[in-house]
């Protein structure tokens, strides 16, 4: 059988110990006060950076993600009417200003260039032939003088004779007779002769009318020669091409596009609020979702639309219907962007962007106060036909070999 364990002794001391009472813990209240003071500066700390950030950052310019890349899209479009023969560009491939992108058959255009070529010396012989005649008729005027002044001397001749009865009444009255027919032959033979001169007088052979009618014609066809061959305006990348070869075009019918990446901008919709602080000449800087942060593009503001896009919108808000709910409305601003920042790094129209405008400098004006005074596009790719088809008239006038378009 076991034997139970022995009970302690307790000592006076251990006793006095365990009846000895506990600190007292300290309150809760000055916990909570310190944790109530410590949020309230880190929300007195966050006030006051929002406000520097308001006043140092936020104040000072303008922010919109709803601005996409905007460029000319140059649409080349058939002159005559045609079958499409040979197509030399694609989408996608560069193309300089002139170079032949398509080609029309030019079958019907040459026989037509040939036989106004042929009106056209035609109508210069004719001219010439006129002016023979006038001539013609002026020295047949001058034959009907000499014989009106023949049949008056022979008329004053016979007068006298007749007084001394030196010849008979008949013979006289024949001379008369011979004097008026002459008269009236040579009015006749002016007559004549005016006619004629009416046709080539006041104007050389070239500035005849019945030439420069033919001239037109001839240049016409000339001209139509020539656009059977299109050419691109400016230089850029082909896009949108649509014909195919053997498709019949009309005169503006849109082949393709063309568009000149080095020349683009990008259109910023900003809220209505937004628009009382940008103004004309204010600097932006834009950002691509193509390149990111790592590049930005600087620029500055053109100018703002006339009116927000839900006003030109193909079918315009009606808000005067039964139910109706405020929406924000957004305006285009244009802004200009650096062509040697395009060059280093391309942009496509229609990409996505960050646009941020400086608002700090506002002496500019909201609207433009004054009219263009600047060409914002041209080509020269057609100045010089007007005179190549005259240079080709010009050699046909002068019975030489007219150059070919």
């Amino acid at each position: 059988m076991s034997t139970p364990d022995p009970i302690p002794a307790t000592t006076p001391a251990a006793t006095a110990a365990s009846a000895a009472p506990a600190p007292p813990a300290p309150p809760a209240s000055g916990k909570r006060r310190r944790a109530l003071i410590i949020i309230a500066l880190i929300f007195v700390t966050i006030a006051v950076i929002w406000l520097l950030l308001w006043f140092l950052v936020f104040s000072r310019r303008e922010t919109t993600d709803d601005a996409y890349v905007g460029g000319d899209q140059v649409g080349i479009a058939a002159q005559i009417q045609g079958t499409v023969v040979q197509l030399l560009v694609d989408d996608t491939q560069r193309v300089d200003a002139g170079q032949l992108v398509a080609r029309l058959d030019d079958t019907d255009t040459q026989v037509a260039l040939a036989h106004a070529a042929s009106v056209l010396a035609q109508a210069v012989r004719q001219v010439r032939q006129q002016q023979a005649t006038a001539a013609q008729l002026d020295a047949e005027v001058e034959s009907r003088r000499a014989q009106l002044e023949q049949a008056d001397t022979q008329l004053a001749r016979r007068v006298p004779l007749l007084s001394a009865q030196a010849i008979a009444e008949e013979e006289v009255k024949q001379a008369q007779t011979t004097m008026d027919v002459a008269r009236t032959s040579v009015k006749a033979a002016q007559e004549q002769a005016a006619a004629a001169h009416a046709l080539i007088d006041g104007a050389s052979i070239d500035k005849n009318p019945m030439v420069l009618e033919a001239r037109a014609a001839y240049e016409q066809a000339w001209m139509a020669v020539r656009r059977t061959r299109i050419l691109a305006p400016v230089s850029g990348y082909v896009a949108q091409r649509t014909i195919q070869i053997g498709a019949q075009v009309q005169p503006g019918q849109i082949l393709l596009s063309i568009v000149p990446l080095e020349r683009l901008w990008v259109d910023a919709n900003f809220k209505e609020g937004q628009l009382r602080n940008l103004h004309i000449g204010q600097s932006a800087e834009v950002k691509s979702d193509v390149y990111g942060s790592s590049v930005v593009f600087h620029g500055t503001v053109l100018g703002a639309a006339a009116g927000t896009g839900a006003a030109f919108s193909l079918l315009p808000a009606q808000n005067a219907s039964g139910n109706w709910i405020k929406v924000v409305q957004r305006v285009p601003v244009r802004i200009t962007l650096d062509p040697k920042e395009l060059t280093d790094h391309p942009l496509r129209i229609g990409l996505s962007t960050d646009v941020k405008v400086s608002i700090v400098d506002r002496s500019g004006p909201v609207l433009a106060a004054a009219p263009a005074d600047r060409t914002v596009a041209s080509t020269a790719l057609y100045d010089g036909d007007a005179a190549a088809a005259a240079q080709a008239a010009d050699a046909i006038l002068h019975g030489q070999t007219a150059p070919g378009p």
